[in-house]
């Protein structure tokens, strides 16, 4: 059985370097993995599975 994601469950990204102001945020809903600007949480989030998201992460470490 599987829990709805709750507020608490977003994280600053690391590669946001530590900028609390100017940042993504993350959160892990098991089945994808959601993306948030943190300047405007209204506008909604991007879900990514997981093999687009661990592809995005090879992208940034090069």
């Amino acid at each position: 059985m599987s829990t709805k994601p709750t507020a608490s469950d977003w994280f600053v990204s690391s590669y946001s370097g530590g900028n609390n102001n100017s940042c993504v945020e993350v959160r892990f809903t098991g089945q994808t993995t959601e993306v948030r600007d943190t300047k405007n949480r209204a506008a909604g989030t991007l879900a990514f599975g997981s093999h687009r998201w661990n592809a995005f992460l090879r992208a940034l470490r090069g």
